[in-house]
């Protein structure tokens, strides 16, 4: 469990077969304390959670980012929040369903995304210091240092799924975490323009 940002920290799980790490943050956002996207936990992250007190609420970016959603909430009692073009394509039966534009407790912003792996892929920005900007299978942190779009074969639509990451630009950010690879902690914004120029 290592901390990123104030409030935020990230625990990774090596993928063997994606040769990636699958990583979950903890975020103390205002009073509420919120898991997303979360990869098996080691006993260390579980305790460093549990230190703090109850967790209020988990978000799932999309569906493939379901994960270890199911054993967190029977760990920690929180809610699961997923997108609502995806719920009906997970295992797991959410507590609450969100949509493009919602204000999350905590002063989470959700960001949908158009054209992706997933019908549901959301983004989560939060203004907090230069601005946060999470994805789960929107962008990968790979190679380390930079960001990509996952392999052409899944998207219905490459081209539309670049175009769909655009409105990303729209926001300030300075840091973007990522669910899969390594995230980038400053200058990300000049990351994410690279990557949709390619």
């Amino acid at each position: 469990m290592k901390q990123l940002l104030p409030g935020i920290w990230q625990w990774s799980w090596f993928s063997q077969e994606k040769q990636l790490d699958f990583n979950g943050l903890f975020l103390t956002v205002g009073e509420h304390r919120v898991l997303v996207d979360p990869p098996p936990m080691t006993g260390e992250a579980t305790l460093m959670i549990r230190k703090g007190g109850a967790v209020d609420y988990l978000l799932c970016t999309n569906r493939d980012h379901e994960r270890e959603a199911s054993a967190c909430r029977a760990d920690f009692g929180c809610r699961v929040f997923v997108p609502e073009a995806d719920a009906s394509q997970m295992t797991i039966v959410a507590d609450k369903t969100y949509r493009d534009g919602e204000l999350l407790p905590g002063g989470i912003w959700v960001v949908h995304l158009k054209d992706q792996k997933s019908p549901g892929e959301s983004a989560l920005f939060i203004q907090q210091g230069k601005g946060v900007l999470i994805v789960g299978d929107a962008l990968i942190g790979k190679p380390a240092g930079a960001l990509s779009m996952l392999p052409v074969e899944k998207y219905a639509d490459g081209a539309k799924a670049r175009e769909g990451l655009q409105r990303l630009l729209k926001y300030q950010f300075d840091a973007i975490l990522v669910g899969d690879g390594a995230s980038i902690l400053t200058g990300a914004k000049a990351a994410v323009e690279h990557a949709l120029s390619v």
